[in-house]
Parts: C-alpha cells; sequence; structure tokens
C-alpha cells in the first residue's frame, strides 16, 4: 500500500484547490493512504489575519474520535476559506462541528494545548526539513510533490505524481482492474 502525506494549512485557498483536486482522483487509488499533516503558513506568534492551529489541532481530535476526516475537512475550509469566519475563535469554530464532533469535548480538547506537539512537528517538517517553498506540498516515500507559491499544485501534477508511485484503477463492468504501467 502506498502512502501520501499531504502537507497543507486550512487559511490557504490553494490549499482547499489541492483538497479538491485530491479527492476528485482518490477514485482512482482505493488502496492509498493518506497521512494528512496540517501545518501552519504563519506559525505563532509570528502575526497574520487569522492562525490556523485550533483547525490542525481539531483535526486530530477528529481522528481520534472516528469522525469522517473528510467531512471535517469540507467544514474547516468552509469556515476558514470560504466563510472567513474567526476560526481562532473556539466557539465559532465548533460551530462548524454540529452533528460531527461532541463540541463540548472538541473545545475542552483545543482549549489546552492538545496535538500541539503534532502540529509543531508537521510545521517542521514543511519549513525546515523538506523545505517546501508553499502548500499544499506532497511526499510519496522520499519523493516530494512541492507546491509552487501562488500557483500551488495542479490536478495534472498531483495525477503525474501519484501515478508516478502508485497503480491506478479503472472499473470495468463494475470491478475493479489495475491498469498496466
Amino acid at each position: 500500500m502506498s502512502k501520501l502525506e499531504v502537507f497543507f494549512d486550512y487559511t490557504c485557498p490553494f490549499c482547499l484547490k489541492g483538497h479538491e483536486n485530491l479527492v476528485g482522483l482518490l477514485p482512482k487509488y482505493p488502496g492509498l493512504e493518506i497521512e494528512w499533516r496540517p501545518c501552519e503558513i504563519h506559525p505563532r506568534p509570528e502575526p497574520c489575519d487569522r492562525h490556523s492551529d485550533l483547525c490542525a489541532r481539531g483535526m486530530y481530535f477528529a481522528l481520534e474520535s472516528g469522525a469522517d476526516v473528510m467531512e471535517y475537512h469540507r467544514r474547516i475550509y468552509r469556515a476558514a476559506v470560504t466563510d472567513h469566519a474567526d476560526i481562532e475563535d473556539l466557539s465559532v469554530l465548533s460551530g462548524y462541528m454540529e452533528g460531527l464532533l461532541n463540541r463540548e469535548r472538541f473545545e475542552q480538547a483545543l482549549s489546552g494545548d492538545q496535538y500541539a506537539d503534532k502540529l509543531s512537528e508537521n510545521t517542521r517538517l514543511t519549513w525546515d526539513e523538506y523545505d517546501f517553498p508553499a502548500v499544499p506540498s506532497y511526499r510519496m516515500g522520499e519523493d516530494l510533490l512541492k507546491s509552487i507559491p501562488i500557483v500551488g499544485v495542479t490536478q495534472k501534477r498531483l495525477a503525474a505524481f501519484l501515478k508516478q508511485h502508485t497503480q491506478p484503477t479503472r472499473v470495468y463492468n463494475g470491478l475493479i482492474v489495475a491498469q498496466r504501467k
């Protein structure tokens, strides 16, 4: 099984587009394991419009709670990129979790520093270890697919990267058939 690491920031519109591109490609790669690595473009205490640390840490709470992580991504991108909600306000952020996560437990988990070490490690990997110039960026094995600043990663580049590291599938008469390389 192949594993794709996805490095992203919920406040980044290019990351939202990258997420949509990946979701569009996933049916071709049913065995692909994804490791979500939320990071921060502007980690605290660096000044910026809105820090995304609560969103990123919340993803780990969602995973630990067994919630649908794709639905979590959808809601958080809506809050951060589409609605421009105050994602630094925990009560606002938890409002987007209605019906997905227990709001009280979500707020309790994020009111301290739970999952901060994971976020810090992802941020370190993104900017220091792999030297990505922007997000979204991806890693499979030792290979990196680096985002282009102010452009992101096109679906075509992402598809080529996935194809290089995995074997896409196709459906024929209702059966999943592996394609030859």
